[in-house]
């Protein structure tokens, strides 16, 4: 028997790894349920949720050279529109852990630097030079100048 990508079919678990579970599919070929697979909540532990001998139903999600993967979450049924996903509910106002007051000072239309880019990049490149010159006499001396003679 051939397996469709797609199909969901019964299995039986064979084998239990810290990855996943080994699943026997009907005609005797067996695939992996990877442990991101095995349940919509986070498994730590795929012992939590299946044992050697269990029947479960999987659905095929690819075969490549021989090794085929499955899914137990995506296997299950689910009304239109529910997805195993649930967003967190939006924050509410954080204003009250901060002793309240407004924000407008943060609003984008009032920002005013106090100093431009350009000058900020001059001083920038003022105390640069002032580093690179430093350096080059600390480190002059040190060497004997540049390529300095060795004999």
């Amino acid at each position: 028997m051939s397996i469709e990508i797609g199909s969901k079919v019964q299995g039986k678990v064979t084998g239990i790894t810290n990855f996943g579970a080994f699943v026997e599919l009907p005609g005797g070929t067996t695939g992996l349920v990877h442990i991101s697979e095995v349940a919509d909540s986070y498994v730590k532990d795929v012992n939590d949720h299946l044992k050697v001998g269990d029947e479960v139903t999987v659905q095929v999600l690819s075969e490549k050279e021989g090794k085929i993967a499955l899914s137990i979450k995506k296997a299950v049924d689910r009304p239109e529109g529910q997805s195993s996903y649930s967003p967190r509910p939006p924050r509410q106002g954080r204003d009250d852990r901060r002793g309240g007051g407004s924000r407008d000072f943060r609003s984008k239309g009032n920002f005013k630097p106090k100093e431009s880019f350009e000058d900020k990049m001059a001083k920038f490149l003022k105390s640069s030079e002032e580093n690179i010159s430093s350096l080059k006499r600390n480190t002059e001396g040190k060497r004997g100048g540049r390529g300095g003679r060795r004999g």
